[in-house]
């Protein structure tokens, strides 16, 4: 076990002299120099690139800082041009997990092909006929086409929520960060081309751009999960740690198919923990864990918890959440559980409420059929010390519904 997490700390200390010239090489594709160019150098001087030499440069530019943020989109942004047919096969000498029906890795793959035939048999097809006649049916025709690719938003949400985490854990944020802030990019683009088709007033050529831009960077999105984040995550994740995605994917949802089968990996059955019968005596009753955790359940409100290191620790588990939650956050930095796009707000607030400057917040949205109010407490000790912060969500369209009065003895 120690050299294993050896291994993984040499990854973000060490980079061996193939993952300075990748690093050189990637340096010159962001200077502007000729794809082409950069191409001959890699096959003449790397190769065959594995997936530990991805996962290390990404770990040598963020530590070393060289580059910003954006920059290291752009870089990531050429993965797909750079390394195509130079990653280099893993052996599986038990069997490759990915191939068995079920698997998560299987089941992300099989909605990889039915995006592609959706983007190349219909999509694609529909968007030529569009360009030679912006005919109503022709609008429909794409209309329908993404209907169905707005299912993507299941693919990413998964990736995104039950994947990630666990990259994260073993040090590898490259990928996550990056492929999120793309996700995001593709679902607005996506939602701007319907927009444009129901709103259509003969601005053809918006239309034709922002459609060809979603099949471009989507068939690229589904290269980079193929090539680089799924062979990452075989390598670094566990099967107890598949078999948490796997029982967790339903929550979330399947794009375009379902999965083939249940996974059953041929392993003896997970322990699962007792959940102990002992009693916890608080200042003004005694539950036992059973009884608190389906007191907690049973509240008409959603809450999740996360403690002074911004680490989420629980969340409850009703019937109907409004919030998509899934296992995997537990043991996560809130950051990491949000959209790039939208960390920046959660570490205002959670500054405010560390410092003494607010005491609360609260938001309220339109969020599908439900009007959402959201409102944030920061948690104190007795001596006012910062403990975390509570999220108390509650669908408020019944309440506001209420008229008059009802009477408990009526």
């Amino acid at each position: 076990m120690s050299e294993i997490i050896n291994n993984r700390e040499q990854l973000t200390s060490e980079y061996t002299e193939r993952v300075a010239i990748l690093k050189q090489l990637f340096i010159d594709l962001h200077n502007g120099r000729n794809l082409d160019e950069v191409k001959a150098h890699l096959d003449a001087f790397i190769g065959k690139i594995t997936i530990d030499e991805i996962t290390q440069l990404q770990h040598v530019f963020v530590e070393e800082g060289s580059i910003s943020a954006s920059e290291l989109k752009h870089i990531y942004n050429q993965h797909s041009a750079i390394f195509q047919g130079t990653i280099k096969e893993e052996d599986h000498q038990n069997g490759r997990p990915e191939d068995q029906a079920g698997h998560p890795v299987h089941t992300f793959k099989l909605e990889n092909q039915e995006v592609d035939k959706l983007l190349t048999t219909k999509l694609q097809v529909h968007l030529e006929e569009f360009d030679k006649g912006d005919s109503a049916e022709n609008i429909y025709k794409l209309i329908e086409d993404i209907n169905l690719l707005l299912d993507i938003d299941k693919h990413y949400s998964r990736k995104e929520n039950l994947i990630f985490p666990y990259l994260e854990k073993y040090g590898i944020f490259g990928p996550t960060t990056n492929m999120w802030r793309i996700d995001d990019f593709i679902r607005d683009s996506i939602k701007d081309g319907r927009q444009k088709l129901a709103h259509y007033h003969g601005d053809k050529q918006a239309v034709i751009g922002v459609l060809n831009y979603v099949i471009e960077q989507v068939a690229g999105m589904i290269y980079k999960e193929e090539n680089i984040l799924f062979p990452m995550a075989l390598k670094n994740l566990t099967e107890d740690e598949w078999v948490k995605i796997a029982h967790e994917s339903d929550e979330i949802g399947f794009c375009l198919i379902a999965p083939a089968a249940e996974w059953k990996p041929e392993r003896k059955a997970l322990d699962e923990q007792a959940i102990s019968e002992g009693y916890i005596k608080m200042e003004t009753g005694i539950l036992s864990l059973k009884q608190l955790e389906l007191l907690l359940n049973h509240l008409p409100v959603d809450i999740t918890f996360i403690d002074q290191d911004d680490v989420v620790r629980y969340f409850s588990h009703g019937e109907e959440r409004i919030f998509a939650r899934t296992k995997a956050i537990i043991g996560r930095t809130v950051q990491n559980c949000h959209p790039p796009r939208s960390v920046h707000v959660v570490e205002e607030l959670l500054a405010d409420f560390k410092s003494g400057k607010k005491e609360s917040e609260e938001f309220w949205i339109k969020f599908k059929d439900k009007y959402v109010y959201i409102r944030y407490f920061a948690v104190r000790d007795e001596d006012g010390k910062y403990i975390g912060t509570l999220e108390f969500t509650q669908n408020i369209d019944p309440i506001k519904a209420i008229e008059g009065e009802k009477r408990i003895l009526e």
